[in-house]
């Protein structure tokens, strides 16, 4: 896919049977496709591995995407957050999906402290005027999460991460939970994916 949007999210990891991210993903991915002007967008469900980054994510990057839009979810948060940097950081405290822990306690040795982006302050603004309650976010993590951000930012194109938080738990009934999910969980998705725009374009423009 030379040029174009990659889109990725999440499988599941311990504690997180069904990762919303997954779908969050796709649907701004179906999105995205009618606001890009033709531009190829790939969608990508990334096991929460760490073998994910070489057998998965670099490929994909591998293949130049124009830009960049990462989901993960972020199982304490109460708010959308927008990362404004990955970091050159893991945690041996957390095992992946497949019981590995990460193998040393920075991603690149020799790289730098931080990765920042610049398209984090433009789509926080999207966010919040689509009546998202989306917060700035300096920390995305030692996880999964932040090791793709930092690994994607290397790259060069429009990249940014938006952490979700997972949906809330209700004892009403399934009906009712449906409805109340269905309008704000579609909110995001068409916000995010006027953030996948918003990206394409600032791709372009650096073109």
């Amino acid at each position: 896919m030379p040029g174009g949007l990659l889109i990725t999210g999440f499988g599941p990891f311990p504690g997180v049977p069904r990762n919303p991210s997954a779908a969050l993903a796709r649907r701004v991915g179906a999105l995205a496709r009618a606001k890009v002007g033709g531009e190829p967008v790939r969608v990508l469900i990334l096991h929460t591995t760490y073998a994910a980054i070489p057998a998965m994510l670099e490929p994909a990057l591998a293949e130049a995407p124009a830009a960049i839009l990462l989901f993960g979810v972020a199982s304490r948060a109460k708010r959308v957050r927008v990362e404004v940097q990955g970091r050159n950081r893991t945690s041996r405290l957390f095992p992946d999906a497949s019981g590995r822990i990460a193998a040393r306690p920075t991603l690149e040795p020799g790289g730098p402290a931080t990765r920042r982006s610049p398209a984090a302050a433009p789509a926080l603004a999207i966010l919040r005027r689509s009546g998202i309650a989306a917060i700035p976010s300096r920390d995305a993590g030692c996880y999964l999460c932040n090791a793709t951000y930092f690994r994607a930012l290397r790259e060069g194109p429009p990249a940014l991460f938006l952490h979700i938080p997972l949906p809330p738990r209700t004892r009403r009934p399934a009906k009712a939970v449906r409805r109340l999910r269905q309008a704000p969980g579609e909110t995001l998705a068409q916000a995010c994916a006027e953030v996948a725009r918003r990206l394409v374009l600032r791709a372009r423009a650096r073109r």
